[in-house]
């Protein structure tokens, strides 16, 4: 491969790592054309995109985007290398798991979600666990609304008599 190809390839790496910031690290070694074409459509379905890189390239993209920590993937980038990218944290995790389950591969080598270092993988299970952006959005409205909900049921209950008397309190102030 001639030095333009690969500088080219290199700023095309980079140029996704900053448009999506997580990505997982996967040995997609020893799949078959069916499995390949398989994970490729489910990794399409979820909105993650799949490449295939060669590891030097891609390091010296997380060189070249001062990504923090990526000496530690140095020692991960071995044999036959595919990138997940997505904007939904645990996305490639679930789907990692989910296709383990039937043959081993993809098996997760490394990640880096939310600006935290994951290498290998025994930490696969903790990605699967992380929230989406979305998730937590919907956690925390749950618990703010969970106060004033038990406020209003207690006000209103026993015929909405307490309601009655706080307003005609209120306006009698005036």
């Amino acid at each position: 491969m001639r030095k333009e190809n690969k500088a080219q390839i290199i700023e095309s790496i980079a140029a996704q790592l900053k448009e999506t910031p997580n990505f997982y690290v996967t040995d997609v070694e020893g799949l078959n054309a069916e499995a390949t074409s398989k994970l490729r459509r489910a990794c399409f379905e979820k909105d993650i995109k799949l490449v295939v890189v060669k590891n030097t390239l891609f390091y010296k993209a997380l060189e070249m985007n001062e990504v923090a920590d990526f000496q530690q993937f140095e020692s991960v980038l071995k044999g036959s290398t595919a990138v997940m990218f997505c904007n939904t944290a645990n996305a490639p995790a679930k789907l990692i798991k989910e296709f383990s389950k039937d043959g081993g591969k993809p098996a997760l080598k490394g990640a880096m979600v939310q600006d935290c270092t994951y290498i290998g993988a025994e930490n696969l299970e903790t990605l699967v666990n992380i929230k989406s952006r979305e998730e937590l959005i919907g956690d925390i409205i749950g618990l703010l609304q969970s106060p004033a909900k038990n406020v209003i049921s207690a006000l209103t209950s026993q015929g909405g008599g307490k309601i009655a008397g706080i307003v005609k309190t209120l306006s009698e102030k005036e």
